[in-house]
């Protein structure tokens, strides 16, 4: 169908709002067929002060899609996680109330769905849940209804493109999804599922990533623009680090610095917005690709639904727990699908934190090319963040047979630079340049797609990972009991020791004043020996004066006797 002659009538609510140009502004960047973005249409605006908003659209979920037929082959598994999802949500979710819940399951789906698992009943779960909670999300639905504007604006100027190509879009397929998505989603699943995975047009991706996350609040919108007049602690590191972030692409590297600019905006908006993850290298890549489809304002917006909703918040916070929890999955899933090669690593010495924590960081916005890692996004957004794990094990399995002759090396520098050289288009007439490489992405979104990954084996690794941490965290206990134990008892010896010291100087005290009495009472002894000494020799003396005394008395009686006889 030509482009001039697609008709497209939104509702009467949103013609109504229509106001001529009025949203020329909010168009998405456009793409070329090559996925390079064109630098946006305007710059940030700073308006004037706004109270703090926080975002009271946590009810919404995602929908699952798949474009899979429905099988009874898992009832068990199905029904568990309908149960699941019948489960009441809590009206309002804070940054500080995410951080400490446990694991809960992503946005969209609780995992991914396999291609034997049923998803329509899913599907509906999720879009019911959704309709419970319309009354609150009341800054949704206006977002909402400004993409459907924006939709139209767009559908009308490209209808007056005559250089646009006939049947590039198709509008009224789109047009129908985008004014009300969540009916299309439905009534109609299976096409929608099928269209995500044959790719978003580029032109409608921005809008489309919105309205698969609900993310267009003009509240948190407003909330951003305030955040932007504010300072933060992380400005130098994330200056630091724009250079870093896709340094050849023209956005954001033209002479008007719109697209860093921009990158430094949300992210240190967002650093500000939820102060437990504040800024950590990995985000700059998501939030470029974001950047890439949308005004900064609306990426913002988008970003906070990833980290909140989409679960990706536990990938930066300081002890990453969500990422440990996927790289853990991974290597099980790795055991499980690809046995040889998961021994091989295991020989090799290679580990999955190796090369994955990198693919899981940035959502394989680094060093993948931007028409792949469009294509994985939007499985992401529609599936739920579990979407990884498809597309991790699918490049592997496409380069197990090349993978199992290397050695430890070798695979690193394989994993770096030629992970994808099994999805390239050979051109033999073109020079395999950076520019001219392409790949077969609609081969690799389905082969991700078909990998039978299914939410019971995610949920058993998800507990297995549970249990271990559980008992690392007993052997923690107790080795942490076990040290405090020991310095009380070392503690103790210091005491006990300080107080033997104290009783070895009191000991030398008394000692020392013993010999002190000793040798007083032997100067008292040698003194008393004296005065004996003169004691017996007065008395002697005495005794000597006494005898002569009486000698002398006895010669005077003698002498009187005779001189009375001679008379």
């Amino acid at each position: 169908m030509p482009t001039s002659q697609v008709a497209f009538n939104l509702p009467p609510l949103v013609a109504g709002r229509i106001q001529p140009d009025s949203l020329e502004s909010l168009r998405s960047p456009q793409l070329d067929n090559t996925f390079s973005a064109r630098p946006l249409a305007r710059e940030s605006v700073v308006v004037s002060e706004f109270n703090d908003i926080a975002l009271d659209d946590e009810s919404f979920t995602p929908a699952k899609l798949s474009d899979h037929p429905e099988d009874d082959s898992e009832p068990e598994h199905s029904q568990l996680h309908n149960g699941s999802l019948n489960k009441p949500e809590s009206e309002a979710i804070t940054i500080s109330e995410l951080s400490s819940m446990g694991h809960r399951k992503t946005a969209s789906t609780t995992t991914i769905r396999s291609l034997h698992e049923p998803s329509i009943a899913l599907l509906m779960n999720r879009l019911d849940l959704q309709d419970d909670h319309a009354g609150r999300a009341r800054g949704s639905v206006d977002g909402q209804l400004r993409l459907q504007e924006e939709f139209a604006r767009l559908h009308e100027k490209e209808a007056k493109d005559q250089h646009v190509a006939e049947g590039t879009i198709d509008w009224d397929f789109w047009g129908a999804v985008i004014s009300d998505y969540q009916g299309f989603a439905s009534e109609r699943p299976t096409d929608l599922a099928r269209a995500i995975q044959k790719g978003i047009p580029a032109t409608l991706r921005g809008m489309m990533w919105q309205h698969m996350a609900a993310s267009k609040d003009p509240e948190l919108e407003a909330t951003y623009l305030r955040l932007l007049k504010e300072t933060s602690v992380h400005e130098k590191s994330i200056t630091r680090d724009l250079g870093r972030t896709f340094p050849h692409h023209d956005f954001f590297t033209d002479g008007q610095g719109i697209g860093q600019e921009n990158l430094f905006n949300v992210l240190k908006a967002y650093s500000l917005y939820d102060p437990l993850v504040g800024y950590c290298q990995g985000l700059p890549f998501i939030v470029a690709i974001l950047l890439l489809n949308m005004p900064d304002e609306e990426a913002f917006s988008l970003l906070v639904r990833l980290m909140t909703v989409y679960d990706l918040q536990g990938h930066f916070l300081p002890e990453m727990p969500k990422l440990q929890l996927r790289l853990f999955q991974f290597d099980r899933l790795v055991e499980e699908l690809l046995p040889v090669l998961h021994v091989h690593f295991l020989r090799q010495g290679i580990k999955s934190s190796m090369f994955c924590s990198q693919w899981f960081l940035t959502l394989f916005s680094y060093r993948f090319p931007l028409d792949i890692v469009f294509r994985i996004y939007d499985s992401c957004l529609a599936n739920g963040i579990e979407a990884i794990f498809g597309f991790s094990i699918t490049l592997l399995k496409k380069n197990e047979e090349t993978l199992l002759a290397l050695k430890f090396d070798e695979i690193l520098a394989f994993m770096n630079s030629k992970l994808l050289d099994a999805y390239l288009v050979l051109k033999p007439d073109v020079q395999s340049e950076g520019n001219d490489l392409r790949y077969h992405v609609d081969e690799f979104v389905n082969d991700a797609a078909s990998l039978n990954i299914t939410p019971f084996m995610l949920d058993s690794y998800r507990h297995e990972y549970e249990d271990l941490v559980r008992e690392t965290n007993k052997h923690a206990v107790l080795i942490d009991e076990l040290r405090s134990s020991n310095r009380s008892l070392s503690n103790q010896v210091k005491t006990l020791e300080n107080s033997l010291a104290q009783l070895n100087e009191e000991h030398v005290e008394i000692l020392n004043e013993l010999v002190k009495h000793r040798l007083k009472t032997e100067e008292m002894e040698e003194e008393l020996v004296r005065y004996k000494l003169l004691y017996a020799e007065a008395m002697h003396q005495n005794e000597d004066a006494k005898s002569s005394n009486r000698i002398s008395l006895a010669q005077m009686m003698l002498n009187l006797k005779r001189g009375s006889g001679g008379q």
